[in-house]
């Protein structure tokens, strides 16, 4: 059995890890481990081969002298830094989705769509070994890019994750049967055209999070939640985060910060036939028709376009690394049944 919470990235490096290395004046490169490779810079060459067997926090000196610090990347700078075929859930918005929807080992998770794999890689470490991830994404280019992420990343398949390509309001109902899924993440356009089949596949007291881009998105699929009658009354928010420069006496916050990335919403089943307690509120004018589809295709709500021969370049990169993470996974398996 393979799962993705039964992988540690300790040890002494292997040829197939991925390595990040901070070089002069803080520069990140992130190399995957060959006996014959090198990292070529205006700083001079680094060969590989000396940074395989040392402990994960090792410095290794280049060819000019200058020191690089060698660690494992963690996963959220894998997640910045991975192939993408579609724009990624940011670190601190996947942490916030995690414990917004209260995702725990041993969960049932569903997710739509996939994009890149960074948010599957933050569900499949939190639903543990007994958990189930089934990711849905309507493109098959999308789909092979998240897997090759996800692989390389954990050095193998979850046998906890299944993506199935395919639209969710059609594929949900055939892969969960009604009131089994304990979670719903959708990360797409238009989530409220799903919110049927959602409701029918969640167990009583199971919560859907909705993260979308815009403030209309927002307001739409709130008002949709709430017109079903199915669930509690929904609680959006948003997450920034700030860092700060702190060296001796000079602290104060950085020059730049990650700010809007996107909303979360939030709300949980109701059981069968329960009627929520009524939440007085502001009367609004809050009513969508059909005029206003067009309002949602992907460039009216900053969704980038990848081209295809972009996309195709993004899959390469992440099937290479999913390679080379099956070789050091190959390593660390040959090396623990010798010791």
């Amino acid at each position: 059995m393979t799962h993705a919470s039964t992988h540690r990235p300790s040890g002494p490096f292997r040829e197939g890890d991925r390595v990040q290395l901070t070089g002069p004046k803080g520069r990140l490169h992130t190399v995957t481990l060959r006996e014959d490779g090198e990292l070529h810079t205006h700083h001079g060459v680094l060969r590989h081969r000396d940074l395989i067997g040392l402990p994960d926090g090792s410095v290794v000196a280049n060819s000019s002298g200058h020191d690089y610090l060698a660690l494992r990347p963690l996963l959220r700078d894998f997640a910045m830094s991975m192939p993408r075929g579609a724009a990624i859930v940011y670190p601190k918005d996947a942490a916030q989705i995690v414990m917004l929807a209260d995702v725990f080992p041993g969960a049932t998770v569903v997710e739509a769509g996939v994009g890149s794999g960074a948010l599957s890689l933050s569900l499949l470490r939190a639903i543990g070994p007994d958990g189930r991830l089934t990711s849905f994404e309507r493109r098959d280019d999308f789909a092979d890019v998240a897997r090759g992420n996800v692989e390389t990343f954990f050095g193998v398949t979850p046998d906890t994750w299944e993506v199935v390509v395919g639209d969710l309001a059609e594929a949900l109902p055939v892969a969960h049967p009604a009131g089994t899924v304990d979670r719903v993440v959708l990360d797409m356009l238009a989530p409220w055209e799903c919110m049927d089949v959602v409701a029918e596949a969640l167990t009583p007291g199971g919560v859907v999070l909705c993260y979308v881009a815009t403030a209309t998105q927002l307001s739409r699929v709130a008002e949709y939640i709430r017109g079903t009658g199915l669930f509690t009354d929904p609680d959006a928010s948003e997450t920034m985060v700030r860092g700060w420069h702190v060296e001796g006496l000079a602290v104060r916050p950085d020059h730049r910060m990650v700010a809007h990335t996107g909303f979360l919403l939030t709300a949980r089943r109701l059981a069968p036939g329960a009627v929520a307690p009524s939440v007085k509120r502001r009367a609004s004018k809050s009513s969508y028709g059909d005029e206003d589809v067009e309002l949602w295709t992907p460039g009216a709500v900053g969704d980038r376009e990848i081209t295809d021969k972009n996309l195709r370049k993004r899959a390469r990169e992440a099937a290479k690394a999913a390679e080379g993470a099956r070789v050091a996974a190959a390593s660390r398996d040959s090396a623990s049944s010798t010791e």
